[in-house]
């Protein structure tokens, strides 16, 4: 590859073409380009490529980056040319956290969610939506009616619906609901009878079986792993299907993820057969992005021989396990995040000095993180409070015992990291991935659950900045649809459904937004040398924005449409 032009001459000159060489491993039997950009809004993630007019794709590869006159002699008779005109192009986008197995089973599921992702405003919108959905769809007493997304802190009751009100949906269905976070559910009589679960039942570890006020009957709410044991089966029924319908929902949500302009999607909690059952799809039909997954490092995966795990740094069939993730704790918004200091308003009934919970043993948490680390397999460990958040530090810090590893371990959310807990994780190398949507989201709802302090530096992004901390955002679908659009206009404006800007210090702007999802997302993977920014070499993930994001006001960056997103130099998706 030629070195690259000095940045201020490469301005200067207007020129700054770079190429892969001719004769290295990105060589073509055609001297030709398949497709070549043109245009003023071309925003590489690339200090080296920056102001570059023109992009050249080979097979799968950027062979040319640089002014138009340069990438010209790329042209040839069969090559695409793509005038951008108003519009620009950017990197793939990369999924830093997400649930790829999850998003196959929710969209086949009932849509619960309120606007701005669903229509459920009332508890009564979503019992007549269930009610609906036995009638049309004609499913038979005795099976499973699923709906997921509700959320108790729009809802106009303010509340989960309960056992009570699905009943009143069907007395002859199990229904099950899943909680926007992910980590509550609710169900109905025949659901909670299904599991065991009465007046009886215990609480499990990390975990929380809500009772009707004065007694210890289960009033149909369910937290953390009595949530887990409930949906477990659920997302099972949910993905029961032939060979050939499960194919068809796996690409329709290939599909999904992108027509947000992701090239890289993770499956953040996975498990080694959803791998494997991966891995052979794959086989006989790759999917047109990459997909990365994690599986939840669990009591039956505590064995000697940590290959089962089946981790490898390379994709096969656009497939790969990318290492292991463990959760620590439970979500802000189901308020379930495990803090340090009480919440400021807690769950229903909670007493005032509740901080939640951990969902781990500590101990098994740090047994187990030094032996991946020892073995040299990436950690994502989801930590949304701060109390979460030390235990994530604490294992790693424990586990590299003054050892200096490149190992990136990730912590997830990091919603309630303090500063202090920053500059530990700069220290030790640790990677924080805020789940940035949620000023939007749920703003309002942290301002009373957590108080002004606490709320107003939920994904403290500009922190992390201004310590040169490696970072990256998500959307963490399908809790929030993967719209990275919308996501990092939020971590631009941190503005609150009712308006309020929930610490106007922490925003940051759009390249750095950008960064987020591209080059630091790749950074995250160890993926930084082949994706992420459009640089000569790398793969050919691009995205085609119908209008510059750096030109329109910040409220609008997440209106900007998805034109086109092309994956390993292919189009997979273009807008109607």
């Amino acid at each position: 590859m030629l070195r690259p032009v000095p940045m201020l001459a490469a301005l200067a000159s207007a020129s700054i073409f770079v190429v892969a060489c001719a004769g290295g491993p990105f060589a073509s039997p055609s001297p030709y380009a398949d497709v070549v950009f043109y245009g003023e809004h071309i925003h590489t993630v690339d200090a080296s490529t920056a102001g570059a007019t023109a992009v050249a794709v080979d097979g799968e590869e950027i062979v040319g980056v640089g002014a138009r006159d340069d990438v010209a002699a790329l042209v040839g008779p069969d090559t695409r040319i793509v005038e951008l005109g108003d519009r620009a192009l950017v990197p793939g986008f990369i999924d830093a956290h997400g649930h790829f197995s999850m998003a196959i089973g929710f969209l086949g599921m009932l849509n619960a969610s309120s606007p701005p992702v669903g229509p459920m405003e009332s508890i009564d919108d979503i019992v007549e939506g269930l009610a609906a959905r036995i009638e049309e769809l004609e499913i038979p007493p005795g099976e499973f009616v699923t709906g997921y997304g509700y959320d108790d802190s729009l809802l106009a009751e303010n509340r989960h619906p309960n056992r009570d009100d699905l009943d009143r949906a069907s007395s002859e269905h199990p229904i099950v609901l899943i909680h926007v976070s992910g980590h509550l559910a609710t169900a109905n009589s025949l659901a909670l009878e299904h599991y065991g679960f009465d007046e009886t039942t215990e609480d499990p570890y990390g975990g929380v079986i809500r009772r009707r006020p004065g007694t210890t009957i289960p009033n149909g709410v369910l937290e953390e792993v009595a949530a887990h044991l409930g949906l477990a089966p659920i997302m099972e029924a949910a993905q029961k299907a032939s060979p050939r319908e499960f194919a068809a929902q796996f690409a329709r949500t290939v599909d999904y993820h992108a027509s947000f302009g992701i090239t890289t999607v993770q499956d953040g909690a996975s498990s080694t057969e959803v791998a494997e059952g991966f891995k052979k799809l794959a086989r006989f039909r790759p999917p047109a992005i990459d997909i990365a997954l994690f599986p939840v490092f669990r009591g039956e995966a505590d064995t000697e021989d940590l290959d089962a795990l089946g981790y490898t740094p390379d994709y096969e069939n656009g497939v790969r396990v990318a290492g292991v993730k463990f959760v620590l704790d439970g979500s802000p918004q189901g308020r379930t995040a495990w803090l340090t200091e009480p919440y400021d308003e807690g769950p229903p009934g909670a007493d005032p000095d509740y901080v939640a919970y951990p969902m781990v043993e500590p101990a098994f948490y740090k047994k187990h993180v030094k032996r991946l680390l020892d073995a040299g397999i990436p950690v994502l460990a989801h930590a949304n409070g701060d109390a979460a958040i030390d235990l994530m530090i604490e294992g790693v810090d424990e586990g590299l015992g003054g050892e200096t590893k490149d190992h990136r371990s990730v912590t997830i959310h990091a919603q309630l990291a303090r500063e202090d807990q920053l500059d530990r994780m700069k220290a030790l190398g640790i990677v924080p991935s805020f789940f940035a949507a949620h000023p939007f989201f749920w703003g309002d709802w942290h301002r009373k659950s957590f108080g002004d302090d606490r709320a107003m530096r939920i994904s403290p992004l500009r922190s992390s900045l201004d310590r040169d901390l490696p970072f990256t955002i998500h959307n963490d679908a399908m809790v929030v649809p993967p719209d990275v659009m919308r996501l990092m206009e939020i971590a631009m404006a941190r503005k609150t459904r009712d308006g309020v800007v929930l610490g106007a210090d922490q925003r940051i702007g759009f390249q750095e937004a950008l960064h987020a999802v591209t080059l630091g997302a790749a950074y995250q993977y160890f993926e930084e040398d082949r994706k992420g920014s459009i640089t000569p070499g790398k793969r050919a993930d691009l995205v085609v924005l119908e209008r510059d994001p750096e030109d329109v006001p910040v409220d609008q960056v997440g209106e900007v449409g998805i034109v086109e997103t092309f994956a390993r130099g292919v189009s997979v998706y273009t807008a109607e």
